[in-house]
């Protein structure tokens, strides 16, 4: 993806700063089988998608900058847990087999368990993972602020990208640099 490993230094911060904190880490992680529904040969690039992130092959495994820590809970697609006891966890790994984290059925009560005040977005693609887990929250209207980190973000197409940022600016949620995220950090 243009521009993505030029986050990585951006990612790597903020995912340090918030293990420093002790601050909670859901990462989420494609968890694909090849007869997934997003997976197709003759893919469009908006629904579907070539082959990536396949379990057990080296495509599923995540950047060094955003790996899980050792002994991260982690939330099987089928959302088979106790989400109460993985709430507590430092660091929790939520797998989706699907674009959207709230094609997990643990991600809704997860986020009910954990009751955050802010939750923080980077990573990639914009217009794919991060739009459906921004949308996936802003429509819970839970009462936490999100906040997408627009120098630890990156899209496919990036006229598209803008389009949603500032469609989610209008719709509450704030759009930060890394900086101001870990000026926060620092603070709490």
């Amino acid at each position: 993806m243009p521009g993505a490993e030029a986050l990585l230094p951006n990612l790597g911060r903020l995912t340090e700063a918030a293990r420093a904190a002790g601050v909670t880490i859901v990462h989420t992680a494609d968890d694909h089988e090849p007869h997934d529904p997003e997976i197709a040969a003759a893919p469009d690039f908006i629904e579907t998608f070539p082959a990536h992130c396949l379990r057990g092959t080296p495509g599923a495994a995540r950047l060094a900058e955003t790996a899980a820590a050792p002994g991260a809970a982690d939330i099987p697609p089928d959302g088979a847990v106790d989400v109460t006891a993985v709430a507590a966890a430092p660091e929790v790994v939520l797998r989706k087999n699907r674009f959207d984290a709230f094609s997990n059925p643990a991600a809704r009560p997860l986020l009910a368990a954990l009751a955050p005040d802010r939750v923080v977005v980077y990573g990639v693609a914009l217009e794919v993972c991060d739009r459906y887990a921004v949308e996936g929250m802003l429509a819970l209207d839970a009462g936490f602020e999100i906040v997408l980190v627009e120098d630890a973000v990156a899209a496919l197409d990036p006229a598209r990208g803008a389009e949603l940022v500032d469609d989610w600016r209008r719709r509450g949620v704030r759009i930060a640099s890394t900086d101001e995220v870990l000026k926060e950090v620092a603070a709490r």
